[in-house]
Protein backbone atom coordinates (compact mmCIF):
# COMPACT_ATOMS: atom_id res chain seq x y z
CA UNK A 1 0.00 0.00 0.00
CA UNK A 2 1.42 3.52 -0.89
CA UNK A 3 1.34 4.98 2.93
CA UNK A 4 2.25 8.40 3.99
CA UNK A 5 3.24 9.01 7.83
CA UNK A 6 3.09 12.13 9.98
CA UNK A 7 5.20 12.22 13.43
CA UNK A 8 8.59 10.71 13.84
CA UNK A 9 8.42 10.43 17.47
CA UNK A 10 10.02 7.47 19.61
CA UNK A 11 6.97 5.81 18.57
CA UNK A 12 5.95 6.63 15.54
CA UNK A 13 9.77 6.05 13.89
CA UNK A 14 8.85 2.20 15.43
CA UNK A 15 5.88 2.22 13.96
CA UNK A 16 7.35 3.76 10.11
CA UNK A 17 9.96 1.10 10.51
CA UNK A 18 8.08 -1.95 10.66
CA UNK A 19 5.59 -0.31 7.86
CA UNK A 20 8.37 -0.56 5.85
CA UNK A 21 9.39 -4.15 6.97
CA UNK A 22 5.99 -5.09 5.73
CA UNK A 23 6.41 -4.27 2.29
CA UNK A 24 4.80 -0.98 1.97
CA UNK A 25 5.74 2.22 0.43
CA UNK A 26 6.26 4.92 2.82
CA UNK A 27 5.99 8.34 2.50
CA UNK A 28 7.26 10.63 5.74
CA UNK A 29 7.10 13.77 7.20
CA UNK A 30 8.13 15.31 10.42
CA UNK A 31 8.47 19.28 11.06
CA UNK A 32 11.89 18.20 12.44
CA UNK A 33 13.19 16.70 9.01
CA UNK A 34 16.38 15.09 11.02
CA UNK A 35 13.83 12.35 12.65
CA UNK A 36 13.46 10.81 9.45
CA UNK A 37 17.12 9.95 8.37
CA UNK A 38 17.12 6.70 9.36
CA UNK A 39 13.88 5.93 8.06
CA UNK A 40 15.07 6.99 4.62
CA UNK A 41 18.11 4.84 4.73
CA UNK A 42 15.55 2.04 5.20
CA UNK A 43 13.80 2.62 2.30
CA UNK A 44 11.38 5.62 2.93
CA UNK A 45 11.04 8.67 0.77
CA UNK A 46 10.83 12.06 2.67
CA UNK A 47 8.09 14.48 2.08
CA UNK A 48 8.82 18.43 2.13
CA UNK A 49 5.52 19.33 3.80
CA UNK A 50 1.83 17.59 4.63
CA UNK A 51 0.67 18.04 1.44
CA UNK A 52 2.84 15.78 -0.04
CA UNK A 53 2.72 13.09 2.62
CA UNK A 54 -0.68 12.67 1.64
CA UNK A 55 -0.37 11.69 -1.58
CA UNK A 56 -1.26 7.71 -0.78
CA UNK A 57 -3.83 5.83 -0.08
CA UNK A 58 -3.59 5.74 3.26
CA UNK A 59 -1.98 8.37 6.07
CA UNK A 60 -1.19 7.19 9.45
CA UNK A 61 -0.24 10.26 12.35
CA UNK A 62 1.25 9.91 15.36
CA UNK A 63 1.81 13.34 17.34
CA UNK A 64 1.96 14.37 20.95
CA UNK A 65 -1.38 16.10 21.30
CA UNK A 66 -4.94 17.80 19.84
CA UNK A 67 -2.76 20.69 18.62
CA UNK A 68 -0.46 19.35 16.80
CA UNK A 69 -3.00 16.42 15.32
CA UNK A 70 -5.47 19.55 14.25
CA UNK A 71 -2.40 21.94 12.93
CA UNK A 72 -1.79 18.69 10.67
CA UNK A 73 -5.00 18.16 9.70
CA UNK A 74 -6.96 21.93 9.65
CA UNK A 75 -3.92 23.81 8.59
CA UNK A 76 -3.94 25.19 4.75
CA UNK A 77 -2.68 22.68 2.96
CA UNK A 78 -3.33 20.51 5.28
CA UNK A 79 -4.71 16.21 5.69
CA UNK A 80 -8.39 18.00 5.03
CA UNK A 81 -7.08 19.96 2.10
CA UNK A 82 -4.95 17.49 0.51
CA UNK A 83 -6.36 13.43 0.90
CA UNK A 84 -7.53 12.48 -2.26
CA UNK A 85 -11.70 11.79 -1.98
CA UNK A 86 -11.86 7.87 -0.38
CA UNK A 87 -8.13 8.13 1.12
CA UNK A 88 -7.86 7.11 4.83
CA UNK A 89 -6.41 8.96 7.43
CA UNK A 90 -5.73 6.83 10.48
CA UNK A 91 -5.23 8.49 13.79
CA UNK A 92 -2.76 6.54 16.12
CA UNK A 93 -2.47 9.71 18.27
CA UNK A 94 -3.57 10.06 22.01
CA UNK A 95 -6.06 12.67 21.81
CA UNK A 96 -9.59 13.31 23.31
CA UNK A 97 -12.92 12.42 22.44
CA UNK A 98 -13.96 15.76 20.88
CA UNK A 99 -11.01 15.85 18.69
CA UNK A 100 -11.76 12.23 17.31
CA UNK A 101 -15.44 13.22 17.11
CA UNK A 102 -14.95 16.31 15.04
CA UNK A 103 -11.85 14.45 12.77
CA UNK A 104 -14.88 12.14 12.13
CA UNK A 105 -17.19 14.97 11.00
CA UNK A 106 -14.70 16.53 8.76
CA UNK A 107 -13.21 13.71 7.18
CA UNK A 108 -16.66 12.25 5.99
CA UNK A 109 -17.59 15.73 4.83
CA UNK A 110 -14.52 16.21 2.56
CA UNK A 111 -15.36 12.09 1.29
CA UNK A 112 -12.48 10.88 3.23
CA UNK A 113 -12.56 8.26 5.57
CA UNK A 114 -11.33 8.19 9.30
CA UNK A 115 -10.40 5.21 11.41
CA UNK A 116 -8.83 6.28 15.08
CA UNK A 117 -6.46 3.42 16.02
CA UNK A 118 -4.74 4.47 19.58
CA UNK A 119 -1.80 1.89 20.48
CA UNK A 120 -0.84 0.73 23.94
CA UNK A 121 2.80 -0.13 24.25
CA UNK A 122 6.08 1.66 25.29
CA UNK A 123 8.66 3.02 21.71
CA UNK A 124 10.59 -0.43 22.87
CA UNK A 125 7.52 -2.31 21.89
CA UNK A 126 6.71 0.03 18.79
CA UNK A 127 10.10 -0.89 17.38
CA UNK A 128 9.17 -4.49 18.09
CA UNK A 129 6.07 -4.31 15.93
CA UNK A 130 4.16 -5.60 18.75
CA UNK A 131 2.34 -3.08 19.86
CA UNK A 132 -1.83 -3.56 20.78
CA UNK A 133 -4.53 -1.74 18.90
CA UNK A 134 -7.43 -0.59 20.01
CA UNK A 135 -9.43 0.57 16.80
CA UNK A 136 -12.73 2.05 15.35
CA UNK A 137 -14.37 3.12 12.24
CA UNK A 138 -16.44 1.96 9.29
CA UNK A 139 -15.97 -1.72 8.52
CA UNK A 140 -14.72 -0.98 5.47
CA UNK A 141 -12.31 1.51 6.73
CA UNK A 142 -10.66 -0.46 9.34
CA UNK A 143 -10.51 -3.42 6.71
CA UNK A 144 -7.99 -0.48 4.46
CA UNK A 145 -6.51 -0.07 7.92
CA UNK A 146 -6.33 -3.80 8.86
CA UNK A 147 -2.77 -4.39 6.80
CA UNK A 148 -0.94 -1.40 8.61
CA UNK A 149 -2.22 -3.06 11.88
CA UNK A 150 -0.39 -6.10 11.03
CA UNK A 151 2.63 -4.05 10.23
CA UNK A 152 2.88 -2.24 13.90
CA UNK A 153 1.23 -4.50 15.76
CA UNK A 154 0.73 -7.92 17.53
CA UNK A 155 -3.07 -7.42 18.13
CA UNK A 156 -5.93 -5.28 16.95
CA UNK A 157 -8.75 -4.58 19.16
CA UNK A 158 -11.67 -3.29 17.67
CA UNK A 159 -14.04 -1.90 19.77
CA UNK A 160 -16.79 0.70 17.73
CA UNK A 161 -18.19 1.70 14.47
CA UNK A 162 -17.54 5.40 15.92
CA UNK A 163 -13.87 6.08 16.08
CA UNK A 164 -13.90 8.39 19.25
CA UNK A 165 -14.69 5.43 21.21
CA UNK A 166 -11.00 3.95 20.51
CA UNK A 167 -9.77 7.44 21.53
CA UNK A 168 -12.26 6.92 24.74
CA UNK A 169 -11.00 3.10 25.92
CA UNK A 170 -6.82 4.41 25.13
CA UNK A 171 -7.46 7.56 27.80
CA UNK A 172 -9.05 4.93 30.11
CA UNK A 173 -6.38 2.44 29.44
CA UNK A 174 -3.70 5.44 30.55
CA UNK A 175 -5.86 6.26 33.18
CA UNK A 176 -5.23 2.61 34.51
CA UNK A 177 -1.46 2.70 33.95
CA UNK A 178 -0.91 6.13 35.78
CA UNK A 179 -2.91 4.54 39.05
CA UNK A 180 -0.68 1.78 38.56
CA UNK A 181 2.60 3.87 38.78
CA UNK A 182 1.07 5.78 41.87
CA UNK A 183 0.06 3.19 43.61
CA UNK A 184 3.03 1.25 43.27
CA UNK A 185 5.05 3.97 43.93
CA UNK A 186 3.97 4.78 47.18
CA UNK A 187 3.89 1.46 48.23
CA UNK A 188 7.90 1.21 46.97
CA UNK A 189 8.17 4.07 49.95
CA UNK A 190 6.73 2.34 52.49
CA UNK A 191 9.03 -0.56 51.68
CA UNK A 192 11.98 0.74 51.27
CA UNK A 193 11.98 3.06 53.96
CA UNK A 194 11.37 -0.27 56.15
CA UNK A 195 14.57 -1.12 54.46
CA UNK A 196 13.47 -3.90 51.90
CA UNK A 197 15.54 -4.21 48.34
CA UNK A 198 13.20 -1.97 45.88
CA UNK A 199 14.45 -4.93 42.99
CA UNK A 200 13.89 -7.69 45.50
CA UNK A 201 10.33 -6.10 45.92
CA UNK A 202 9.37 -5.81 42.53
CA UNK A 203 10.49 -9.13 41.32
CA UNK A 204 8.24 -10.37 44.46
CA UNK A 205 5.42 -8.65 42.91
CA UNK A 206 5.52 -10.00 39.11
CA UNK A 207 6.26 -12.97 40.19
CA UNK A 208 3.56 -13.49 42.11
CA UNK A 209 0.59 -10.71 42.60
CA UNK A 210 0.83 -8.83 39.68
CA UNK A 211 3.16 -10.64 36.69
CA UNK A 212 1.77 -8.46 33.45
CA UNK A 213 4.12 -5.75 31.80
CA UNK A 214 2.98 -2.52 33.33
CA UNK A 215 4.05 -3.71 36.77
CA UNK A 216 7.28 -5.25 35.46
CA UNK A 217 7.95 -2.54 33.26
CA UNK A 218 7.34 0.32 35.17
CA UNK A 219 8.37 -1.78 38.93
CA UNK A 220 11.95 -1.74 37.40
CA UNK A 221 11.98 1.92 36.02
CA UNK A 222 11.16 2.85 39.28
CA UNK A 223 13.37 0.66 41.57
CA UNK A 224 16.52 1.75 38.84
CA UNK A 225 15.65 5.23 39.14
CA UNK A 226 15.47 5.53 35.12
CA UNK A 227 13.77 7.98 34.35
CA UNK A 228 15.37 9.45 31.44
CA UNK A 229 15.06 9.51 28.57
CA UNK A 230 11.11 9.33 29.10
CA UNK A 231 9.50 6.52 27.18
CA UNK A 232 6.46 8.58 28.18
CA UNK A 233 7.08 11.71 29.41
CA UNK A 234 5.03 13.20 32.64
CA UNK A 235 3.49 16.37 30.09
CA UNK A 236 2.07 13.71 28.01
CA UNK A 237 0.42 12.01 31.06
CA UNK A 238 -0.39 15.16 32.71
CA UNK A 239 -2.06 15.88 29.27
CA UNK A 240 -4.09 12.49 29.35
CA UNK A 241 -5.11 12.39 32.54
CA UNK A 242 -7.09 15.65 31.88
CA UNK A 243 -8.36 14.05 28.54
CA UNK A 244 -10.02 11.71 30.67
CA UNK A 245 -11.77 13.86 33.30
CA UNK A 246 -12.54 15.67 30.17
CA UNK A 247 -14.66 12.86 29.02
CA UNK A 248 -15.79 11.56 32.31
CA UNK A 249 -17.25 15.19 32.92
CA UNK A 250 -19.12 15.19 29.79
CA UNK A 251 -20.76 11.13 30.40
CA UNK A 252 -21.04 12.33 33.82
CA UNK A 253 -18.87 10.41 35.33
CA UNK A 254 -16.78 10.28 38.56
CA UNK A 255 -13.18 9.57 38.61
CA UNK A 256 -11.78 10.72 41.92
CA UNK A 257 -8.67 9.04 41.72
CA UNK A 258 -8.53 10.33 37.92
CA UNK A 259 -8.25 14.10 39.89
CA UNK A 260 -5.45 12.87 42.52
CA UNK A 261 -3.51 11.57 39.34
CA UNK A 262 -4.17 15.28 37.83
CA UNK A 263 -2.47 16.72 41.09
CA UNK A 264 0.15 14.10 41.77
CA UNK A 265 1.21 14.87 37.61
CA UNK A 266 1.07 18.46 38.25
CA UNK A 267 3.13 18.45 41.23
CA UNK A 268 5.59 16.37 39.46
CA UNK A 269 6.13 18.99 36.66
CA UNK A 270 5.89 21.93 39.18
CA UNK A 271 9.12 20.31 40.27
CA UNK A 272 11.28 19.73 37.54
CA UNK A 273 9.86 16.53 35.70
CA UNK A 274 9.21 17.81 31.91
CA UNK A 275 11.56 15.74 31.02
CA UNK A 276 11.12 12.36 33.03
CA UNK A 277 9.13 9.43 32.49
CA UNK A 278 5.63 9.72 34.11
CA UNK A 279 7.20 6.47 36.28
CA UNK A 280 9.07 9.33 38.36
CA UNK A 281 5.97 10.04 39.75
CA UNK A 282 7.72 7.31 42.22
CA UNK A 283 9.85 10.37 43.02
CA UNK A 284 6.95 11.94 44.53
CA UNK A 285 6.15 9.53 46.98
CA UNK A 286 9.69 9.01 48.38
CA UNK A 287 9.84 12.52 49.08
CA UNK A 288 6.46 12.96 50.87
CA UNK A 289 7.64 10.12 52.75
CA UNK A 290 11.24 11.77 53.81
CA UNK A 291 13.54 10.21 50.84
CA UNK A 292 15.18 10.81 48.36
CA UNK A 293 15.23 8.74 45.07
CA UNK A 294 18.11 9.39 41.97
Amino acid sequence: MKVGFIGLGRMGAGMAANLIKAGHALTVYNRTAEKSRALLAQGATAADSVAAACRADAVVTMLADDPALEQVVFEPQGMLESLAAGALHVSCSTVSVELSARLTERHAAAGQRYVAAPVFGRPEVAAAGELFVVAAGEPAALEAATPLFEAFGQRTFVVSRTPKIANLVKLSGNFLIASVIESLGEALALVEKAGVDAHQYIELLTASLFDNPVYRNYGMLMADGKFQPAGFAAPLGYKDIRLVLAAAEELRVPLPFAAVLRERLLTLLARGGEALDWSALARLAAADAGMQRD
